[in-house]
């Protein structure tokens, strides 16, 4: 994903003029779109962040807003919202919170706006808005090997036992834990009765990693109720898409 921004309005007012202006001077790269869904989705490869610039209360209509809500969904795409403060609070209910990086009163900060952009651009490099996972693992050999193959798209921390887990986690937070059952000194199963028995931990799902596939491995497995689990023989591609589906069902 690269640093660009789209600006989708009604049409390029003045107003938005200066702005786009202001950015460009900003060594920013940009498109203005008008905000209709062909439009936007056209234009949409390569964008990192869009900005709604409302003008004079013409706000985008409810198939655009479901629409972007819907193409952001579970990636590191945010918005900035410019407009009045019920423009604002408009768009607030119709897009996830969690999703609208800033918001300025129109007529925004054009100084304001930019520093915001560049800040989004930064989070977005140093990975702050990919899901965090956490591998645990006594066979280096595999962890690293997880690592090496989720890292790009995902935040990946791996340890080597169920007590560096415990450790880590108060200290952090995964968006979903990776869990190998077979481990010596603390099991996998034992690991996970203490996550599920934690407060801060309860809520984070688990998928255990197994190396046996027989039935009776698998039921032993699934008896404990766990948020999914994977052979150590998966393949790379059916382990990303695996995970992919899995945050797009829980997002």
């Amino acid at each position: 994903m690269g640093n660009r921004i789209m600006i989708a309005g009604e049409k390029e007012s003045f107003i938005l003029r200066v702005l786009l202006k202001k950015v460009s001077e900003a060594g920013i790269d940009y498109e203005f779109v008008p905000w209709k869904v062909t439009n936007i989705n056209s234009k949409w490869n390569g964008t990192t962040l869009v900005t709604l610039f409302i003008d004079e209360g013409k706000l985008p209509g409810d198939d655009v807003l479901h629409f972007l809500s819907d193409k952001t969904k579970d990636s590191a795409v945010r918005f900035i919202v410019i407009g009045s403060k019920s423009d604002i609070e408009y768009v607030s209910g119709k897009v996830p919170a969690e999703r609208i990086y800033r918001s300025f009163v129109r007529p925004a900060d054009n100084d304001a706006f930019v520093a915001a952009v560049k800040e989004h651009f930064s989070k977005v490099k140093t990975g702050e808005y990919k899901k965090s996972l956490l591998i645990v693992d006594d066979d280096p050999g595999f962890l690293g090997l997880a690592r090496e193959w989720l890292k790009d798209t995902y935040r990946v921390t791996g340890v080597s036992s169920g007590i560096q887990a415990i450790k880590w986690l108060s200290r952090n937070s995964a968006d979903l834990i990776l869990l190998d059952y077979e481990m010596p000194v603390t099991t996998g199963p034992q690991v996970f009765e203490m996550l599920r028995s934690d407060e801060d931990t309860k809520n984070i799902p688990v998928m255990f990693l197994t190396g046996k596939s027989d039935r009776e491995s698998v039921m032993a497995v699934l008896s404990l109720k766990p948020d999914g689990y994977f052979l150590k023989t998966i393949r790379k591609e059916e382990l990303l898409t695996r995970l992919e589906e899995f945050f797009l069902m829980h997002s």
